[in-house]
């Protein structure tokens, strides 16, 4: 009889330990997104864009436009840019974790292009993104970056 209620008082001491809070629930299921693609996993499709900026080059003007996105489903963030079809270049997307995903596109897609997700629940994010076209000399350039969003 003692051996059972032994067991029965470390069973219940290590089911406490497993349970998490939503919020931890949470936490975890968006870092499991850490690194993927927003659409590929579903999580495009409950996102919106919480900052919008403009890309600009020094001598074209604006280039284009750099979306930082949340997705209420996933609890992540990710960069779009909208800009020319014959730009390339990089975009960035970081929290105030210190997790940082840098996705590099090539021309093409008719000038739309995302990045990969980082984890967004409760925690600040912000991006940027730059673009080169031609030989990315001579003005052949632009960038442009979000404000910080916290959710």
């Amino acid at each position: 009889m003692k051996l059972r209620a032994v067991v029965t008082a470390v069973g219940a001491v290590a089911a406490a330990l497993v349970v998490m809070s939503p919020a931890q629930a949470a936490t975890a299921q968006a870092r499991g997104y850490d690194h993927k693609d927003p659409y590929q996993t579903g999580c495009g499709n409950s996102a919106r864009a919480v900052r919008t900026a403009n890309i600009n080059s020094q001598l074209e003007g604006k280039i284009g436009t750099i979306k930082l996105m949340y997705s209420f489903s996933c609890k992540t963030n990710w960069i779009e840019i909208n800009t020319i079809t014959a730009g390339y270049g990089s975009i960035t997307v970081q929290n105030a974790r210190g997790t940082v995903d840098t996705f590099q596109f090539k021309k093409g897609n008719g000038g739309r292009h995302w990045g990969n997700m980082v984890n967004g629940n409760n925690i600040c994010a912000w991006g940027s993104a730059s673009v080169k076209w031609g030989s990315g000399m001579g003005g052949q350039r632009g960038s442009g970056g979000t404000g910080q969003a916290c959710k």
